[in-house]
């Protein structure tokens, strides 16, 4: 299971909705009205409670993102900006707040395109848009930083803290047991350096642990824990840039820093399971020309499951980029990568030929895309087994207030429960936020997986195939500077083709509140 840059749990399921079970009785229910109710009373007084000082001025550029994407000219293209954590809470514009520039909004960076790697992100002048991304993909980092001054020691730390009816905590097909549970979720983000811009020495960390604590099943309480740390050194020709994510989770409700209320489940393992997750992504850039640039690319990635199969990976790849116009660049090159795998499941080897667009439409629209094929070779008595690998990526800002980002893309992973056996995950995602009445953030976010499984060993018969849905609209509120609440509704389902243990659907209704210094 080659994950690349980022880190999460990769299965998932379906969303063609279907009506939750009956809601229980009895005190529990009684304090979740309490909340959704305390929460639209802080809406209503949202209007009266917040001074005039706290929004900033008209003048006032909104703060870029931190997570740029690939360097892909002379000229700065777009950075990827940041997701939507669990809610908004950054300085409220007016609705006549300008624009950024190209600059300001999308700082320069040299790290290039990754086919392991999903960029696509969304982004307002007020609040980061929730992220777009894959299931094989999260995005690492915690909060924008405003200011993109080298040699400075920056940090942010906030809380979340979430208030949840689940209809099905164990994912499974029948039996279903629901159950309330509350998260708590603080994140810390410390960086020095040019951790904005990243065309200077940098270093930062990104914490976040997650509590889920279970009203009536004591017993399904988890600690999670999602860290990121990422450096980079710059001089003359070369660009050097190091990151490591590890992701310690026991339940199948947090995924990443920005989603924490689990869009992608694993299906894989058809319900909760324990996995720690750890990759390292290493580039290292050298500018050729003005025009042209080579690019050397290590990953290693390990999916450790304490009563499953396991596996390690490692890759290098060495690719070419040339800036076509001022505005597009594209790129070639290949990988190649072996994979250890736990017995009884074979070992791989394999190699990729990847050819990568980046396009700066507009200032608003920002477009990339790697395509290529991947040639995989196994340590038993099956030949080769070739496949297309791709993943695409774009966001687009058409108004002020108004992100929509969108995701797809292929991978081939290990199957951590079903021995001598591999899956190739085909997904499309997308997310669109809407700001209303200045201070409200509509959000809908909606997204599909296909995993098809192929057996590693040709005396086994794979015939597995999984469907996921996901759909999750949201509200939040802007009450103060620095805090935020809201509600959430999210449904997702997996369909199984062979066996009802993998298969699944699930409700559930949140609601949730931010503070953030």
């Amino acid at each position: 299971m080659c994950l690349g840059y980022a880190l999460t749990v990769h299965r998932f399921a379906a969303f063609p909705l279907r009506t939750a079970g009956a809601w229980p009785s009895g005190r529990p229910i009684v304090a979740f009205v309490a909340s959704i109710f305390f929460v639209a009373v802080l809406a209503a007084q949202a209007q009266e409670s917040i001074e005039p000082d706290i929004l900033p001025s008209l003048a006032e550029p909104p703060a870029s993102s931190v997570e740029p994407p690939p360097f892909t000219s002379a000229e700065a293209l777009p950075a990827v900006p940041e997701s939507l954590p669990s809610a908004p809470v950054e300085p409220l514009p007016s609705p006549a707040a300008s624009l950024p520039s190209s600059e300001e909004a999308f700082p320069a960076s040299r790290q290039s395109l990754s086919s392991s790697m999903n960029y696509t992100g969304g982004y307002t002048t007020v609040v980061p848009a929730p992220v777009a991304t894959g299931p094989n993909g999260v995005f690492p980092g915690g909060e924008p930083i405003e200011s993109g001054e080298p040699r400075r020691i920056y940090y942010k730390f906030g809380l979340t803290v979430r208030g949840v009816w689940d209809d099905n905590i164990y994912l499974t097909h029948t039996n279903k047991v629901s159950d309330y549970y509350f998260a708590i979720e603080p994140w810390i983000t410390i960086g020095v350096g040019d951790i904005e811009g990243r065309n200077k020495s940098y270093l930062r960390l990104d914490y976040m642990p997650s509590g889920i604590l279970y009203v009536d099943h004591s017993d399904q309480n988890a600690f999670d824990q999602v860290i990121h740390l990422e450096g980079g050194y710059s001089s003359g020709r070369w660009t050097f840039t190091l990151a490591e994510d590890i992701a310690l989770l026991e339940s199948a409700n947090f995924n990443s820093f920005f989603d924490t209320t689990g869009l992608w489940a694993n299906t894989d393992a058809g319900g909760r399971t324990r996995v720690n997750i750890f990759n390292t992504r290493a580039r290292a850039d050298y500018q050729l020309t003005g025009k042209v640039f080579l690019q050397g690319e290590f990953d290693s990635s390990i999916y450790f499951y304490p009563d499953h199969i396991s596996d390690y990976m490692i890759s290098t790849g060495l690719y070419v980029y040339y800036s076509w116009l001022p505005k597009v660049s594209v790129g070639i090159g290949g990988t190649f990568g072996y994979d250890w795998v736990d017995d009884p499941t074979a070992n791989q080897t394999f190699e990729q030929v990847n050819a990568r667009l980046n396009y700066e439409v507009t200032s608003k629209f920002f477009l990339y895309a790697s395509a290529g094929v991947e040639f995989r070779q196994f340590d038993g008595n099956r030949g080769t087994y070739t496949s297309p690998v791709f993943e695409v990526g774009s966001i687009y800002t058409p108004f002020s207030g108004t992100t929509i980002t969108f995701a797809a893309g292929r991978r081939i992973y290990n199957s951590g429960y079903l021995a001598n056996q591999d899956f190739g995950g085909t997904y499309v995602m997308g997310r669109f936020q809407q700001r209303l009445f200045r201070r409200f953030y509509f959000g809908l976010g909606a997204g599909y997986e296909n995993s098809d499984y192929i057996a590693t060993d040709r005396d086994v018969s794979a015939t597995r195939n999984d469907d996921y849905w996901f759909v999750e609209p949201s509200l939040d509120v802007l009450i103060t500077r620095w805090l935020s609440a809201g509600v959430y509704y999210l449904h997702r389902e997996d369909i199984s083709n062979n066996n009802d243990s993998f298969s699944f659907d699930d409700n559930q209704v949140g609601v949730r509140a931010t503070v953030r210094f």
